[in-house]
């Protein structure tokens, strides 16, 4: 028991040293942010059941599934590609729903 809990100190802190950022900071944000990466996944699961839209739980799930990451957009390094990708597709979803919303209320008029 002791050699696994030695183990997540050894990754939580490895993360700072790995991304060049306080690791309290960016370890904390990293776990912080599972519960409300879950809800977000729980209330996109509900609205796609539903029928409802799905922008914003789409929006909120990829926000907190990166969320640690974003921290390193301002304090840190060696930012992985995927993060790019991420970011660069959810403000292109954002921005497509927008449009489709928009388009959508300009023709009801």
């Amino acid at each position: 028991m002791q050699e696994m809990w030695q183990q997540l100190v050894g990754w939580f802190f490895g993360l700072g040293a790995k991304y060049g950022v306080d690791p309290i900071i960016f370890g904390s944000i990293y776990v912080g942010a599972i519960p409300l990466f879950t809800l977000s996944v729980a209330w996109l699961v509900k609205a796609k059941r539903a029928g409802r839209p799905i922008v914003w739980p789409v929006v909120s799930t990829g926000f907190w599934f990166i969320s640690s990451y974003l921290y390193l957009f301002v304090a840190g390094e060696n930012i992985p590609w995927w993060v790019y990708f991420i970011v660069i597709a959810l403000l292109a979803y954002g921005a497509y729903a927008s449009y489709r919303k928009i388009q959508s209320r300009l023709e009801d008029a």
